[in-house]
């Protein structure tokens, strides 16, 4: 049996309709969602409110929670991510983790960047039909080639 690692994740939305996305610093330098662990005594809610602050500067309000998503797969722990419906309550996007993310951006939901994190992509597709409370498994994609660095 493998290990279960809880984390979150936020779908925020812009007046346009585009969601904001996080590009790892590391790895694969994956697409995902703000957000990231929860720390040991921490409740989701709280966790997700201070990893978008820590890595984006965004004051935000959760809405309501999309799903609950248990990934899996690819000999890795499993994760199980809370990701919530939020939206901004102050200040502007901004790369305040950099060992964390690289880049920050806003996305049409229907033209998203690749490489993504499965649980992401699947995140996305029901918060922008409008689902809530969704429980899910979601299998880790086979890893992508990890890019050279950038000068």
């Amino acid at each position: 049996m493998s290990s279960l690692t809880s984390a979150v994740g936020a779908v925020i939305t812009d007046v346009a309709g585009r969601v904001l996305l996080c590009q790892q610093s590391q790895g694969h330098r994956l697409w995902g969602l703000p957000g990231g662990e929860i720390r040991h005594g921490e409740g989701p809610i709280h966790a997700v409110i201070r990893d978008i602050r820590e890595e984006t500067g965004l004051e935000t309000d959760v809405v309501d929670i999309v799903g609950i998503y248990q990934l899996t797969g690819n000999h890795l722990p499993d994760v199980l991510m809370h990701v919530f419906r939020a939206r901004v309550d102050g200040g502007e996007a901004s790369v305040n983790s950099p060992g964390r993310i690289c880049r920050l951006s806003w996305h049409d939901p229907s033209v998203l960047p690749e490489p993504m994190t499965a649980t992401t992509r699947a995140a996305i597709t029901d918060a922008v039909t409008g689902r809530s409370g969704v429980i899910r498994d979601v299998h880790r994609d086979v890893e992508p080639e990890i890019p050279e660095a950038v000068g």
